[in-house]
């Protein structure tokens, strides 16, 4: 499988490599950054199917996706990733501002919604499948409770989590989309709900997550009607 993004007018000609699964958040972030910059890439699908997958595991033995190559370069991580693209193509639209101090907010909710939604997020799919046990994901649950409440005062006045689009929107998206599908966000929450809303309509991550619809029947708990 392969997918492309036309490259941005005035952008170097470049084609990075994607080994990757549409259906990860982490694939989605990166793919939603690649595809914000207008950049150019193949995708390598991770079904299992060889050459991709014995590709991948002679790549990256630590075997955790999504992996890049550029140019030769093995760039992993999601983040990673976004960082190595906005270092290869710095102009717009820029993902992480040029401005350090701006640029370290970015980074910092960047690893907010990685550490503190997706994580527990994934926690409670470990639990639905057999991989963890504990007190049946109370703990998770209630680790979420406390990231919404302080996104939700957090987004009551911006658009963005940290000022124009950025990475660490990049991040929020697909991590916010399953962490609702895993535990609910309060109808109370609305600058949440709102900001959620905003992510899925973005058209870099609606790209990323229409090719992730065919393999919804994967998710453990069940993928939500209506919250897509």
């Amino acid at each position: 499988m392969s997918s492309s993004a036309d490259e941005r007018k005035g952008s170097a000609t470049m084609t990075i490599q994607l080994y990757a699964h549409p259906f990860s958040s982490y694939c989605q972030k990166a793919k939603t950054a690649l595809y914000e910059k207008g950049i150019a890439f193949e995708e390598k699908m991770l079904d299992g199917s060889e050459p991709n997958a014995g590709e991948f595991a002679a790549l990256w033995p630590v075997g955790k996706f999504p992996v890049a190559v550029d140019d030769g370069q093995l760039v992993f991580e999601a983040t990673g990733i976004i960082e190595h693209v906005e270092a290869r193509f710095p102009d717009a639209p820029r993902l992480i501002p040029a401005d350090p101090l701006a640029a370290a907010e970015v980074r910092m909710w960047d690893r907010f919604f990685d550490n503190y939604v997706a994580y527990p997020q994934q926690r409670l799919v470990y639990i639905a499948i057999g991989r963890e046990h504990d007190d049946g994901g109370d703990r998770w649950r209630a680790a979420l409770d406390t990231a919404y409440a302080l996104l939700n005062e957090r987004m009551r006045d911006r658009e963005w989590v940290a000022g124009d689009f950025g990475l660490a929107d990049c991040s929020a998206a697909p991590q916010l989309l399953y962490a609702d599908w895993s535990h609910a966000i309060p109808e109370t929450y609305a600058a949440l709900r709102a900001y959620r809303a905003r992510l899925l309509a973005r058209p870099s991550y609606a790209r990323a997550l229409d090719e992730a619809r065919p393999y919804r029947h994967f998710f453990p708990l069940g993928a939500p009607e209506g919250r897509d």
